[in-house]
């Protein structure tokens, strides 16, 4: 019975820091589910080896159900507000095959949380070129993306806006169409959606 109670204790203190991971996440604007992690352990005085912190995923469940509490209707309209964004972002720049990724995709964004799209050509310096021909401002990033439990590879990237909504896509090469990135919550493909997917999820919003 005193290993099932200790058990129950542990559960307990996993939700309550998956809760707490996932509040600083919606309110400080925090992307980084380690970050979030540590400063809820902090609050709550556990030490990384006093208890098994919770996995991403059951921080980004917690988030979502955050969301629906304390969100409602101004975080419905804000993440409507950002797939559009998103969508008009991938009809620009359609030639590179968009794909919607991350937060924005899956529902759980913040009003912090930026857009993120993957892009497919032979040069990063195509999009970039791009993006100074139709005099958009822009800026030149590096993203580093896991791409197998061992591999982890640095893409070039771009970040600028569309429609007062912050957009970070990130280049790969063609063939990495074919194979997603390990996602940072699963740790499975990271799920990606092209442009009619993520006009559907606008129309039946």
């Amino acid at each position: 019975m005193r290993v099932k109670r200790h058990a129950s204790r542990g559960d307990n203190l996993r939700r309550a820091l998956a809760q707490e991971a996932a509040r600083i996440m919606a309110e400080h604007g925090i992307r980084d589910f380690l970050v979030a992690k540590r400063k809820a352990a902090e609050r709550f005085g556990v030490t990384d080896g006093a208890a098994q912190l919770p996995k991403n995923s059951e921080i980004e469940e917690a988030l979502a159900a955050y969301q629906r509490l304390f969100g409602g209707a101004s975080h419905l309209e804000a993440l409507h507000a950002q797939r559009a964004a998103a969508l008009a972002a991938m009809r620009y720049l359609q030639e590179f095959e968009p794909r919607l990724v991350g937060p924005v995709l899956s529902g759980t964004a913040t009003e912090h949380s930026e857009v993120q799209l993957h892009l497919f050509a032979d040069r990063a310096e195509s999009v970039t070129l791009k993006l100074i021909d139709e005099g958009i401002p822009h800026e030149v990033t590096e993203r580093r993306v896991k791409l197998n439990a061992e591999r982890i590879r640095a893409f070039p990237g771009v970040r600028f806006e569309m429609d007062d909504q912050p957009i970070e896509a990130t280049v790969f090469p063609p063939d990495g169409i074919r194979q997603a990135p390990v996602s940072p919550v699963d740790g499975r493909p990271m799920r990606r959606a092209s442009a009619l997917e993520v006009e559907a999820l606008l129309e039946s919003a």
